[in-house]
């Protein structure tokens, strides 16, 4: 069962990071937009479980960067 949940989270973060890219590539959202940093951050979150649990460290040390970016971000737009 942990299994199928953990790919699950695998194949969401990969949707989402692909739908934050298809939306700033079309024009529908820019880069300051926090639902495009959250789509990141999220998607991050998400593939980096499933991948940190098949012990793909090198996708794992993306994840952990693409996260911390979206984070910045974040943070950077807030203010």
């Amino acid at each position: 069962m942990m299994e199928w949940i953990i790919e699950v989270l695998g194949w969401l973060g990969t949707f989402l990071i692909i739908w934050a890219y298809y939306l700033i590539s079309s024009n529908k959202l820019d880069s300051a937009n926090r639902t495009y940093q959250l789509l990141n951050l999220i998607g991050a979150i998400a593939l980096g479980v499933n991948v940190f649990y098949k012990q793909a460290w090198s996708a794992f040390t993306l994840e952990i960067i693409w996260g911390a970016i979206a984070i910045l971000a974040l943070m950077r737009n807030r203010k």
